[in-house]
Parts: structure tokens; sequence; C-alpha cells
């Protein structure tokens, strides 16, 4: 094996996203064969926050990785859990002392090592320690991974586009999240790192991020802390594959996966 593909799927949201993501998996890895499929997961219970019980969920779909963001503990009961939860990266730029594991490093079983890891942005965003710096210390510490992935989760898409810069050559991939709206501007960067701004969510379609219209509209009118409701109606589904080199390590191509339930 000469190339290694990951499929990333974007923020799944409530319900809808979670039955949407149990339809297309089995399509997925039928067809596209991905040796590894990461899923983001911080939105998946009720449209905020994360449970054990949806990890084990999620495990059991085949997803091997799942990323988190600023909601991974909007669900209290999550902090206890999430430790027990060894392929559950919460972002690696928090303070230290934050439950949860900053990284994970997989072998396959060809000896290939493989490094994941999450930065929060800090434009429009709660302060975190600063993502380009935890970054570096991130690949400093584990020099020897063939492939390397990184999740920006931010608001901003400058400092999404600054840190897919930043990091060029350095990985073998920048996806970004949070947003939950896709971005059209997948591509393999100058240094051979690919990227992407916003992959986008698994979620309903007819939505505000995933949530019902009303509320959300509501919130801007008045700024009233109007509660969100998860959205129904058909999903989309949003991902990217990638196809990296595993020669150099660095990416030979980026394409959107994406699906619409009819």
């Amino acid at each position: 094996m000469t190339t290694f593909s990951v499929l990333h799927v974007g923020d799944v949201v409530g319900r809808p996203g979670r039955s949407f993501l149990a339809k297309k998996l089995n399509f997925i890895k039928a067809n596209l064969r991905p040796n590894l499929i990461v899923v983001n997961g911080e939105n998946a219970a009720g449209g905020f926050g994360l449970t054990k019980e949806i990890v084990d969920d999620f495990m059991s779909l085949g997803v091997d990785v799942i990323t988190t963001g600023n909601h991974v503990f909007d669900r209290k009961e999550f902090l206890a859990e999430i430790d027990q939860c060894t392929r559950v990266v919460r972002p690696a730029n928090m303070p230290s002392g934050v439950p949860g594991r900053d990284h994970v490093l997989l072998t396959t079983n060809e000896g290939i090592e493989i490094l994941i890891f999450q930065l929060l942005g800090r434009i429009f965003m709660q302060p975190m320690d600063c993502p380009f710096k935890a970054s570096e210390q991130m690949l400093a510490r584990h020099k020897t991974a063939t492939i390397k992935i990184v999740e920006i989760h931010a608001e901003a898409t400058s400092e999404k586009q600054a840190i897919g810069s930043f990091l060029d050559g350095k990985v073998s991939m920048v996806v970004g999240t949070h947003t939950h709206v896709s971005t059209a501007d997948h591509r393999v960067l100058p240094g051979g790192t690919a990227y992407i701004t916003d992959i986008g969510m698994v979620g309903p379609r007819n939505s505000i991020i995933g949530m019902e219209p009303k509320g959300v509209i509501e919130r801007f009118i008045t700024g009233l802390p109007i509660r969100y409701e998860v959205a129904s109606g058909p999903s989309i589904f949003n991902s990217v594959l990638v196809k990296i080199d595993l020669n150099t390590g660095l990416a030979n191509d980026i394409k959107r996966i994406d699906f619409v339930e009819e």
C-alpha cells in the first residue's frame, strides 16, 4: 500500500444526523473503502454535546476517531465519561487539566503511525491557548507519525486559513469544522497539505446550522436566550476524502463526498 485514504465527516447534529450517518457509512465503506474514518460528534447528543453511549454507537458503525469542539462538555455527564473514550479527541489547546485526550495516536497493522488532533480557534470563540503554538508542541511530541490529521474547529474563515497555511507541508491534512456550512475551497496547498475551510455537517437540510429556523430567527430578532431545537426533515451528509502518499505523508488529493437524503 502506497496511498492511505481518510474520510473526515463534518459535525453530526442530533438524532437526524446520527441516523443519516448510519445510513451512509456502509455505502461509503463498501464503495470508497477509506482506510480511516474520522467524525466530528460534538453536536450528536440532541444538537449539543456528546455521550459515551453515542460514542459506542459511532464505533459500532466503523468510525475510528471522534473529534469534538467547544461543545464537547455541554452534556455534563461527559466530563466523567470522556476519559473512558480512548478514540475521542478534545481540542489540544484547551487549558491543562481538562479531562480527555488532546490527541489520538494509532498504528496500523503495517506499522503506519497516525496522529489525529484538534485545535480550537479564538476569533469569536471562548478564550483558549494559542492554536498555533499548540500545534507546534503537538508535532514536536510526535515526530515519528507518518500521517498527521489536524481539525481546526473555528468560526473565522481567516483563522482557519491561517492555520492551514501555517501547517502546510508539516501535516497531511487540515480540515475545518464548527460552522456547519460546507465550503467549496477544498484543495491541496502548495506544500502538500490537503485543506478545506469547513467540511459542513451531517444533519437536517432545511435548517439553520441544523436547528429549527423559528427559534434561531427569534433569538436574532429579540436577543432573548431562546432554546434551540434540532430541526426535522431530510438530512445532508458532508465529508471529504483525502488521499495521502505514505512515502511523504503529504496529500495527493482531496474530494468532497456529499449526499442529500430524499
